[in-house]
């Protein structure tokens, strides 16, 4: 049976929002649902599960896909505190660099959310000096956020 698109979105982004891996690898086998199929509201898979994640990859989706507001599986993960999977993003090809409509990274979602381990991660991997559309660089927007020791967290990971 094949599902149409936008049920076959629906029914996948719920499977994997629930982290059921064993329902997600039955719709990709037996529904033909390709791992990128969008839901009702536009966008793709937010993987924030990274076995989910991980599976989805392995059968095709692409890392970098992004919605109609610019928004990549890296953004949500960041913006979630999911670093586990950026992680397996990462090692799938995903970049840190892309920006969405407001010319955000990943890391500055991030930042703006509080989360210290997704920032850790993304630092190294992250152009610090991008600018969003409000032409803040990363460590503006920690300056901005007035979360403890962000800025120095930071600047630990800054290169001349």
């Amino acid at each position: 049976m094949v599902l149409r698109q936008m049920d076959a979105g629906k029914c996948l982004t719920a499977a994997a929002a629930t982290g059921n891996t064993r329902e997600v690898q039955r719709m990709m086998e037996e529904g033909r649902v390709h791992p990128d199929t969008t839901n009702e509201y536009g966008r793709v898979m937010m993987m924030g599960n990274p076995k989910v994640a991980s599976l989805l990859l392995q059968k095709g989706a692409n890392p970098n896909v992004q919605d109609k507001y610019g928004i990549a599986p890296a953004h949500d993960a960041a913006r979630t505190g999911f670093v586990d999977t950026l992680q397996v993003l990462v090692e799938h090809g995903a970049s840190v660099n892309v920006a969405d409509k407001n010319g955000a990274l990943p890391i500055h979602i991030a930042i703006r959310e509080g989360h210290r381990d997704v920032v850790a991660f993304l630092a190294p991997r992250s152009d610090l000096k991008h600018v969003n559309t409000s032409g803040q660089t990363a460590v503006d927007v920690a300056r901005a956020s007035r979360v403890p020791d962000m800025v120095d967290l930071l600047f630990a990971h800054v290169h001349s």
